[in-house]
């Protein structure tokens, strides 16, 4: 998903320094409330989801696109997908358009606090009322730092952690999604990296925090894993 739901702008940190660095201020200019979720076309939220999220590429196939705006000022985007092959199969007897992966959720640093509670509150509205799905999947990346903290503040049953996945450890410490090396260096292959003189080499991180949130209670009893205690902040990649 995408995605910690909320992703930070800088993307040199480490996991390390993402702990500890002291957040920007807070805008104060309009309250949190303001915000206005729209629907829109990938292609108007497509240059900040690379700029400014983490991963730094949009999704190839995005079933529905948002964009969050304080006013006319476009500040954040949301983008839904249909995520892993299986991963319609969280719900017993599911086809795949009855599960939406939040692929991506990018806010800037300066919005209000709680801007992220209420984007999310929207967006789960917005699908409710559309009947678009029947749960939505979110995944937040221990190896960027995230457990998805604001998956708890907004009722999302957390179900465990995924399959281990290939990560590149950088030379400075870093370790970074393929998604996130192809973007900054347009290939993720380590061999190929270290042959341009970029040192890499490719490490196995722990699974994504899976999280859900079911939008028909009709289908809860259908969750195949049973909801889990939310992870610690600091859970090792």
């Amino acid at each position: 998903m995408c995605a910690c739901v909320v992703q930070r702008q800088d993307g040199a940190d480490t996991p390390a320094q993402m702990g500890v660095r002291v957040p920007p201020a807070r805008s104060t200019s309009f309250e949190v409330k303001s915000l206005t979720v729209r629907a829109v076309s990938p292609g108007t939220i497509r240059h900040i989801i690379v700029e400014r999220h983490y991963l730094h590429a949009m999704p190839a196939a995005c079933w529905r696109c948002f964009g969050i705006y304080a006013g006319d000022q476009l500040k954040g985007a949301a983008v839904f997908t249909a995520g892993p092959r299986n991963g319609f199969r969280v719900l017993h007897g599911a086809a795949p358009q009855h599960v939406a992966v939040l692929a991506r959720l990018w806010l800037a640093d300066d919005l209000p606090k709680n801007s992220e509670s209420r984007v999310i509150g929207i967006l789960l509205r917005h699908a409710k009322r559309e009947r678009l799905w029947k749960l939505i999947l979110s995944y937040a990346d221990p190896a960027a730092g995230h457990a998805g903290v604001i998956y708890r503040a907004t009722g999302w049953l957390y179900l465990g952690r995924g399959q281990p996945s290939r990560y590149l450890a950088l030379g400075d410490g870093q370790i970074v999604h393929p998604r996130t090396a192809y973007g900054r260096f347009g290939v993720n292959n380590a061999g190929h990296l270290c042959r341009t003189g970029i040192t890499a080499k490719q490490v196995i991180q722990g699974g994504k925090h899976r999280y859900a949130y079911v939008l028909d209670p009709a289908w809860r009893w259908r969750l195949r894993d049973p909801a889990l205690p939310y992870p610690v902040k600091d859970d090792a990649p």
